[in-house]
């Protein structure tokens, strides 16, 4: 059984937690992952503070389990859904899409355990000041919003650089990937294309379907002119949105437009045409739909075996 700091601060079996993707992420996964040992994440997205606090009450009602919520900064509910985590009390909150010095201390005084994803070790080190009790780096194989390191060079800086906890993310989605985050010094991994694939998944059987079909270079990054980069799947969408990102024509403002409402079209209508299917370079790592209990379970077998195995290389 692999263990660390992380799955003894937080009482759970295996050191994984289920990245936090908008639209994706509810309590039904957030439960199923809990309930096999990781941690389940919420996605509070852009959406209002009823709706988070209403995924928390089901997500409550389907584990006795550790959750966490992700809280997505630059939503523009982030206020209300910060004082909403603060009442309901997940045992973390994780966050992205900015800096959440502003809100640290009033989750830390509710005695959560805030872990940001951070970028750089810039970031890392800033929050580390601010009381974080750990941090998840990631990098730019990830799905979603992306920085420009990759998960191999970021990871080993950000474990130099503080003295807190830090979990790999970006590119993982077997135990070799696991395996490989301890050797760069991780404590623990953040999975989230891994897990679009879940049976308890409520991503549209298409969104399903096109992680299982992807290959190795079947995904994209775009939105770098606006300064928010995104990785997702190629798809009429992304073709559409890079023909207008380099075209000078187009307005950033028209760029923006073109954006709203396309990840929504995927994961919640399967829209093939107008959906923007968010996923990492490990989607092709991803072969079948299974529970959340069998892919966490895969990847730790998997893991524990490449890491009892690490001393035949040593001479």
């Amino acid at each position: 059984m692999i263990t660390s700091i992380i799955t003894e601060a937080l009482g759970i079996t295996y050191p994984i937690f289920q990245g936090g993707m908008a639209w994706i992420s509810e309590a039904q996964l957030a439960a199923a992952v809990s309930n096999a040992g990781g941690l389940g994440i919420i996605s509070a997205m852009n959406l209002d503070a009823d709706y988070l606090r209403g995924q928390i009450k089901k997500c409550r009602e389907l584990t006795d389990k550790p959750f966490g919520v992700n809280v997505m900064l630059m939503s523009p509910h982030v206020k209300d859904v910060a004082r909403v985590c603060a009442e309901e009390k997940p045992a973390v909150v994780t966050t992205g899409a900015g800096l959440p010095t502003a809100y640290m201390k009033d989750w830390i005084q509710a005695g959560i355990k805030v872990i940001p994803v951070v970028p750089s070790t810039a970031v890392a080190r800033l929050v580390e000041r601010a009381g974080a009790f750990a941090v998840i780096a990631e990098g730019g194989e990830s799905g979603g919003h992306v920085g420009d390191l990759s998960t191999m060079v970021l990871v080993p800086q950000v474990v130099d650089a503080v003295k807190i906890p830090v979990l790999a993310a970006g590119g993982i989605a077997d135990g070799r990937g696991v395996a490989a985050a301890y050797m760069l010094g991780a404590v623990g991994v953040q999975c989230g294309t891994a897990f679009l694939c879940a049976t308890e998944c409520a991503a549209h059987d298409h969104y399903k379907q096109k992680v299982v079909a992807a290959k190795d270079i079947d995904t994209v990054v775009t939105g770098k002119r606006l300064n928010h980069a995104v990785r997702s799947l190629r798809s009429p969408f992304t073709r559409r949105y890079i023909d207008k990102e380099y075209d000078p024509a187009t307005s950033g403002e028209e760029l923006e437009n073109l954006g709203i409402g396309a990840l929504r079209k995927a994961a919640v209508e399967g829209d093939l045409e107008a959906g923007c299917f968010l996923a990492g370079q490990a989607a092709a790592l991803v072969k079948c739909v299974q529970p959340a209990s069998k892919i966490i379970e895969d990847m730790f077998v998997e893991a524990e075996a490449l890491l009892k195995g690490a001393a035949a290389w040593v001479k």
